[in-house]
């Protein structure tokens, strides 16, 4: 393995905010709520760094005790926050989590406004991006039009200094100005992304917008794109490239909280890409290869399963040594 590839950035831009998870009520007891670092494109680089990768996050923080909060989670995982920058014009958003007896979550936001969507194009260095073997994003920074318009430019940013460009679509309708039409938004973001995650909520939306399956993945080879994945809980991860599609099993676990199995599934999937050295220059020849797919779609769906098994988004990420663990005894 390539010291030179090991040193390569997985860069995760977006969202970044406290999730409030709700905790059962005793009886007599009123309900209380605990405290954890959140937002899918931060838990992503939590996740990498967890996993021994290098990874880096940018976006933008309030000045308030919950951005200071999420600057000091992000560096205690490892997480490189050179080009996170933070604004006193908004506060940091946050997430009420509460959760089902299967540990499937549902979410009432506190977004907009937000710090993290004041972040403007301009905020971007360049220099954040030359040493990136990937850049990672998802559509909660697509809400509104200034941010759709600086996550769109990030992700051209990334793939002009030649990294890979990876979307995980984490659609929170909730999130969303009611009535609004977000298919536009999403079909312009998703063009810009080689890597595409789709639950299949998510995947079904798209599929209703195109008129059906096959609508929908070649208006995704229309853009950039060339590797979708579909995950459905325990289900097999469906994958396609523009030549050929395949499934790859998951893990069975006892779940207690999915809040961020997504975001750990594309860790895994983005780390174990890097170590495998595969770059913008390689993809092609990666997504010809089902069997490397299906590696890389293994240790991902090892460390979104892992993920689900603890509490928490960033507390809840496995490390590779946990992730390699159950490779072995599953196998």
């Amino acid at each position: 393995m390539s010291a030179v590839v090991e040193r390569k950035a997985i860069v995760c831009f977006g969202e970044a905010l406290i999730d409030f998870l709700a905790l059962p009520a005793l009886p007599g007891k009123p309900r209380h709520f605990v405290e954890y670092a959140g937002g899918a494109p931060a838990n992503v680089s939590a996740a990498v760094a967890r996993m021994g990768g290098s990874a880096r996050f940018v976006g933008m923080l309030g000045v308030d005790m919950f951005g200071e909060f999420l600057m000091s989670q992000l560096r205690a995982f490892g997480v490189d926050t050179r080009f996170t920058v933070h604004t006193g014009e908004a506060r940091t958003a946050l997430a009420f989590v509460s959760l089902d007896e299967e540990g499937e979550r549902s979410f009432s936001f506190y977004r907009p406004p937000a710090a993290d969507l004041l972040f403007r194009v301009e905020h971007f260095r360049s220099e954040c991006f030359a040493d990136a073997a990937a850049l990672h994003v998802c559509s909660n920074s697509l809400t509104e039009a200034d941010i759709a318009q600086t996550t769109v430019a990030g992700m051209q940013l990334a793939r002009e200094h030649g990294a890979l460009v990876s979307m995980d679509l984490n659609l929170r309708p909730s999130l969303w100005p009611e009535g609004f039409d977000a298919a536009p938004r999403l079909w312009e973001a998703l063009a810009e992304a080689d890597v595409i995650k789709l639950c299949r909520s998510e995947a079904d939306f798209l599929i209703r917008r195109a008129g059906h399956h096959d609508a929908m993945l070649q208006r995704l080879w229309q853009g950039h794109a060339r590797l979708v994945l579909i995950t459905d809980g325990g289900k097999p991860v469906r994958w396609y490239t523009r030549g050929a599609q395949g499934e790859v099993a998951t893990f069975r676990v006892s779940a207690v909280d999915t809040t961020a199995a997504g975001d750990a599934f594309v860790a895994g999937l983005l780390r174990r890409l890097v170590e495998r050295g595969v770059d913008a220059a390689s993809f092609d020849a990666f997504v010809g290869d089902a069997s490397a797919i299906a590696d890389a779609l293994r240790h991902a769906a090892a460390a979104g399963a892992l993920a689900a098994t603890k509490h928490g988004a960033f507390a809840a990420m496995p490390t590779r040594d946990d992730i390699e663990t159950l490779l072995r005894t599953d196998s």
